[in-house]
C-alpha cells in the first residue's frame, strides 16, 4: 500500500514538473507584452501598452508576418492541392510495390528539407535563380512537406466507398468530376488537417527561410525574430514578446476555426 501511495505521489509530481515547464514559457508570451519593463522571468505586469506601440513601429516587424503569411498560404495549399491528386491516385491505382513507394516517400519527407539536404537544395535553388525569393523558399517547403502529407491523406481517401465513384460514372462523371464532386468532399476533414499542418510547419520553419533568403524585406517572422536587438546588440524585450504574441496568433486562430468544423484526426472514417 505504501509503494503504491508513493508511485502515485511520485507520478503526480513529475505530471507537475511537465506541466509547469510549458507553462512558464505561456506565462511569459502572456503577460510580457504587456509589462512596462519586461524580463526573462515571470511577474505580474505593470501594465502598459507601449510595447504594443514600438512593435508596429518597428520597420520590418508587421512587414515579415506579410510575408509569412504568402508563403505558408502558398505552401498549404500547394501541398494540399497535390496532395489530394497524388492521394486519389495511390488509393485507386494498383500500382506494383505501391506499399513500399509509400513508405520511401514517408521517409523522403524527413530528408529532403533537412539540414543533410541543405546544400544541394541551395545550389538547386541558385541554378535555378530562386535565391531570395519567397516563392522558391514555398517550393522548397512544399517538397519537404508533400510525402507525409500523400501519407496521411490516402488514409482519408481509402475510406471513401468505391460504390460512390461507382454510382457517379454511371451518370457519365469523368474522373476529375469524381474527384471534385465526390471523394473531396467526403475527404474534407483530411484536407483541413493536412493544411493546417502544413500551415504551421511553414509558419515556425527557420533554417529554410534563413538560408534562402537575403533581403530582409522579405524575411519572414521566424527568421526576422531572431534579428530583434536593441542598439547594444542584446535582445529587444520590448519588441520581443509582442512580437512572439502576434506570431502566435494566425496559428491558434487557423487551428479553432478548423477544428471547431472538422475537428482533427488522421487517419480517415465513414459509415457506408
Amino acid at each position: 500500500m505504501t509503494s503504491f501511495v508513493l508511485r502515485r505521489i511520485g507520478f503526480y509530481v513529475l505530471i507537475c514538473a511537465i506541466t509547469l515547464f510549458f507553462a512558464v514559457p505561456m506565462l511569459w508570451i502572456a503577460s510580457a507584452p504587456f509589462d512596462a519593463s519586461p524580463g526573462l522571468g515571470v511577474h505580474w505586469p505593470d501594465w502598459t501598452l507601449e510595447n504594443f506601440r514600438k512593435t508596429l513601429a518597428h520597420p520590418y516587424a508587421m512587414h515579415s508576418m506579410v510575408n509569412s503569411l504568402l508563403i505558408c498560404v502558398t505552401t498549404a495549399v500547394a501541398v494540399t492541392a497535390f496532395a489530394a491528386l497524388a492521394s486519389y491516385a495511390l488509393s485507386r491505382v494498383r500500382i506494383p510495390g505501391r506499399d513500399a513507394l509509400l513508405y520511401g516517400l514517408l521517409l523522403l519527407s524527413s530528408v529532403v528539407t533537412g539540414t543533410a539536404a541543405m546544400v544541394p537544395i541551395f545550389v538547386m535553388m541558385f541554378q535555378l535563380g530562386l535565391i531570395d525569393s519567397r516563392f522558391g523558399v514555398a517550393l522548397v517547403m512544399t517538397g519537404g512537406l508533400l510525402p507525409a502529407a500523400i501519407f496521411i491523406l490516402k488514409d482519408f481517401v481509402d475510406a471513401v466507398p468505391k460504390s460512390y465513384e461507382e454510382s457517379a460514372r454511371v451518370f457519365g462523371a469523368s474522373t476529375l468530376q469524381i474527384l471534385r464532386d465526390v471523394v473531396l468532399p467526403v475527404a474534407r476533414p483530411g484536407l483541413a488537417t493536412i493544411m493546417v499542418w502544413a500551415f504551421v510547419n511553414s509558419w515556425g520553419n527557420f533554417l529554410v527561410p534563413f538560408l534562402l533568403i537575403r533581403s530582409i524585406d522579405k524575411q519572414p517572422g521566424a527568421v526576422l525574430m531572431q534579428t530583434l536587438t536593441d542598439e547594444g546588440g542584446s535582445v529587444n524585450l520590448q519588441v520581443l514578446p509582442v512580437f512572439s504574441l502576434l506570431f502566435s496568433i494566425p496559428v491558434v486562430v487557423l487551428y479553432l476555426l478548423v477544428n471547431s468544423r472538422y475537428g482533427f484526426r488522421f487517419h480517415g472514417g465513414i459509415k457506408s
